[in-house]
Formats: structure tokens, sequence, C-alpha cells
């Protein structure tokens, strides 16, 4: 009943990690929504910059330390509260292994942007937007 009065704001990252076949990871939470295939990301902590939690995001999700790219802004609402997403993208080296982190993941598969694995999660859809064309 407090998130539905109070309506909190919270700040979070989306990850966009590519392959060099042009193919996106998608991933399954362990938390929240079980079924849909989201984005790699988390909430940001206190007073951490996006890039930094996108950075560290990337690192505890899936092992790898990436240079990322901020791709733009979202801002949505759901589960009583207003969430700010900062969309971010990497290109994953040749050979680089993903290793997931089987706390807050469940599964995850590589997939083109525009035939991901379904059902989609709430927030994909929205971050995979602000990828370039072309």
């Amino acid at each position: 009943m407090w998130w539905r009065l109070r309506r909190p704001a919270t700040r979070g990252v989306k990850l966009v990690l590519r392959d060099g076949d042009g193919r996106v990871l998608f991933v399954r939470h362990t938390y929240g929504d079980r079924e849909g295939w989201e984005l790699p990301g988390g909430g940001l902590h206190r007073g951490e910059a996006p890039q930094d939690g996108a950075r560290r995001e990337g690192r505890e999700e899936l092992g790898l330390d990436l240079a990322w790219q901020g791709l733009g802004l979202l801002t949505g609402g759901g589960w009583g509260k207003v969430t700010t997403l900062h969309g971010f993208t990497a290109l994953a080296a040749p050979g680089a292994t993903v290793r997931i982190d089987r706390g807050e993941l469940a599964e995850a598969c590589w997939a083109p942007p525009g035939d991901p694995p379904r059902p989609l999660g709430r927030d994909a859809p929205a971050v995979l937007a602000l990828l370039p064309r072309g």
C-alpha cells in the first residue's frame, strides 16, 4: 500500500549486449516475471552514476567488464513506482564468455533484436527501440 501512496522513484540500467552477428543477449530472471525474456540490468545504488551502474551490472550478471555506451533514457511506471531506466550497449569481443549469475538469471540466449525470444518482458521493447537503425 505504501508503494501505491508514495509512488517512489527508482533508477536503473538495462544492457544491450551485442555479438558480431548482430544478435542481442536476452535473459530470464530468477525473480519478478520469471517467464518473460528481458535485457540484463538492475537498479542503481544511491549516488551511483548510470555509467558506473552499467559496468557493475555487466560484471555481476554477465561476468564481463565492458565499456558500455549510452543509448538513452526511458521513464516508466508500474509496480506502484516510477522508474527511470538508462539504456546502454556494448559489443562482446569475439570468443568472450558470458558467465551469468545463477542467483539472478535463470537462463540466457542470443537472438536478433527484431526476432527476440517470447514472451518478451515489459522493458525490453522500449530499450531495443533505442538501438540505432541500420
